[in-house]
């Protein structure tokens, strides 16, 4: 009779599990089929159709016929590729430096709670509310030569004392473009790397003040080393958002001056809608979505 209860137990602890964890588990899919079917039909079905169609001659009018690999094969004779994917290896490393270096700066400015700091986190946050077609449009407003009203006032404190082509020259045009993204983006990732420093804990800091350690230790040892994941987060958002820029060129700087401003999302947009080669510019953004991929995978393990 014992033998026959043990079997019993043993059977129920390794056999089915009981009803109510069964239901606990259709209750978890449940739960997670929303965001599951979102997921599906906004990234994976897309994915899965830009693959498709850069296996295809696929013109926008007209039926798609089946070419692999020759999309691919003509990407490098692209007279735009190589000079886009310099340009948006230069911007992404230069906006990603300047970016992390005053988000940093502005985290750390309000990190201590004190009066009026509440004041600098909303205002240093604010420009992140605003739309990025509508921020560029807002810069393409203020540096306008023509009705702008940065070169009246540089004129009169005589700073210059002729208009400053903002956007008229490649340099120009690259600066003024990351000064448009740091506006816009200091403050959001400034909140990213608050949330990190708030997390670490007060008596380190206070151990290491009664150690002797000064200001400039305390940052090198403790604070980046303890601030490490978040700013694995910063970095992987910033990149990513660098090198998938488009709103800014398009809107901004629309590629010029002479094509000195075209990233590589640009160049397939330009494949898809100018030239109306829908499957060669699947073939770039599949080969930008996998060196993506690569360049995020090499930042986490080389930040974990």
């Amino acid at each position: 009779m014992t033998l026959t209860l043990t079997r019993a137990g043993r059977r129920a602890a390794h056999g089915a599990p009981p009803a109510r964890w069964r239901g606990k588990k259709v209750q978890g899919w449940l739960y997670a089929a929303p965001t599951a079917v979102i997921v599906g039909v906004l990234f994976v079905v897309p994915l899965v159709l830009v693959v498709w169609m850069s296996l295809n001659r696929w013109p926008l009018l007209g039926p798609a016929r089946f070419n692999a690999p020759d999309n691919y094969a003509r990407i490098a004779d692209n007279p735009l590729f190589l000079d886009a994917v310099l340009f948006t290896l230069k911007y992404t490393a230069i906006t990603t430096v300047l970016l992390s270096s005053v988000a940093l700066g502005l985290a750390l400015l309000v990190q201590e709670r004190r009066p009026g700091v509440g004041f600098f986190r909303t205002a240093f946050f604010l420009p992140g509310a605003v739309g990025f077609a509508a921020a560029a449009l807002l810069f393409y407003g203020m540096l306008n030569n023509d009705f702008g009203p940065i070169d009246p006032m540089l004129r009169a404190l005589g700073i210059t004392h002729e208009p400053v082509k903002w956007i008229g020259t490649p340099n120009m045009a690259l600066f003024s473009t990351i000064a448009l993204v740091l506006w816009r983006f200091a403050g959001f990732n400034m909140l990213i790397l608050l949330t990190g420093l708030q997390a670490i804990p007060v008596e380190v800091y206070e151990a290491a003040r009664s150690d002797g350690a000064g200001r400039w230790q305390i940052f090198t040892r403790i604070t980046l080393p303890l601030l490490r994941p978040t700013l694995a987060l910063m970095l992987i958002l910033s990149v990513t958002g660098s090198l998938l820029a488009f709103d800014q060129f398009f809107i901004f700087t629309n590629g010029g001056p002479d094509n000195s401003t075209v990233s590589m999302v640009m160049v397939a947009y330009r494949d898809a809608f100018f030239r109306f080669d829908l499957g060669g510019a699947a073939a770039l953004s599949v080969v930008l979505l996998v060196g993506l991929v690569g360049l995020n995978t090499l930042m986490m393990r080389r930040l974990r």
